[in-house]
């Protein structure tokens, strides 16, 4: 298990991190996400050893990680890292034997990976001839071609098209699946909602929320979609029901703490056919509004 257990960091005045606390269990895809300037990329960088945490520590497998600790770690970061005038698949073996990774080992790994992201026919050129996407890819090789026992990974899927993007997806799915934790940090949070085990929500250095998707529904407010009606006018007047939003005959409402969701259907009865009636789910990009926006406002 990566802990992240207390850390804070300012940089003058700024307070970037403010006691964040979170665990990537072993097999987990973890999603990190938050506004930019949140604190993703800081934390990623103390985790990683470039930065050193004013407060808290970093903990992997039980202990404060060390420089030993740190050489097994898979870093993918949201800037280009690579050579630009050095071949690829030279690169990639370079990077492996930094981590101490045998030669022959480090050609067959590179091979591997190449082969599995699709950029095996690039192995001879110049990593800035290639195009954005594959360079993204490479950056991932980078990440995998020593075997890394944890993977951080800094807005991974940025510049992919789709095919690149399931590609990928199955790559840190089947790393998961090994029993390596995988924190990565993603704008794009339909893919985070879809591939991620759970959800680490950072707002203004602060960690405002943790867990499954399904978690943060729980934890946010009751709403009910309701299709039928023709309008609104019926949710007038009900006890604790606030009308979020209203298109022909689909209306949404909230239920404060005591209302009761009988009371709203008997209430869309009476004016029509009720055709639908459900709690709505919202997805990441909603709960993620929601909790930012109370985080801020706390």
């Amino acid at each position: 298990m990566l802990e992240i257990g207390g850390i804070s960091k300012r940089f003058g005045r700024l307070v970037a991190l403010d006691d964040v606390t979170f665990t990537v269990r072993p097999g987990e895809l973890f999603g990190f996400v938050g506004s930019n300037g949140a604190g993703k990329t800081t934390t990623m960088r103390i985790v990683l050893g470039v930065l050193t945490a004013d407060a808290g520590e970093v903990r992997w497998k039980g202990a404060p990680i060390d420089a030993e600790g740190r050489r097994r770690i898979g870093y993918m970061p949201e800037e280009r890292g690579l050579y630009p005038k050095m071949k690829v698949g030279d690169q990639l073996e370079y990077l492996a034997r930094l981590h101490g990774v045998a030669a022959a080992e480090a050609r067959a790994s590179v091979r591997r990976w190449t082969e599995r992201l699709g950029i095996a026919d690039r192995l001879h050129d110049e990593v800035q001839k290639l195009s954005l996407g594959n360079q993204q890819r490479v950056q991932l090789c980078a990440a995998l071609v020593h075997d890394p026992e944890v993977l951080v990974l800094d807005e991974p899927f940025s510049g992919l098209d789709p095919t690149a993007v399931e590609v990928m997806t199955g790559v840190l799915r089947d790393k998961a699946d090994t029993g390596v934790p995988v924190i990565f940090s993603s704008h794009q949070l339909d893919l985070v909602e879809r591939l991620c085990d759970r959800v680490g929500i950072i707002s203004g250095g602060r960690m405002v929320a943790v867990g499954t998707v399904g978690e943060l529904r729980t934890g946010g407010v009751d709403r009910i979609d309701v299709v039928g009606p023709p309008d609104a006018t019926w949710a007038a007047g009900l006890a604790g029901v606030t009308v979020v939003s209203s298109d022909g005959s689909h209306t949404r409402v909230e239920l404060s703490d005591g209302a009761s969701d009988q009371d709203v259907l008997r209430a869309a009865l009476a004016a029509g056919p009720v055709h639908e009636f459900s709690r709505h789910r919202p997805p990441l990009t909603e709960l993620y509004r929601d909790v930012v926006t109370a985080g801020g406002a706390s």
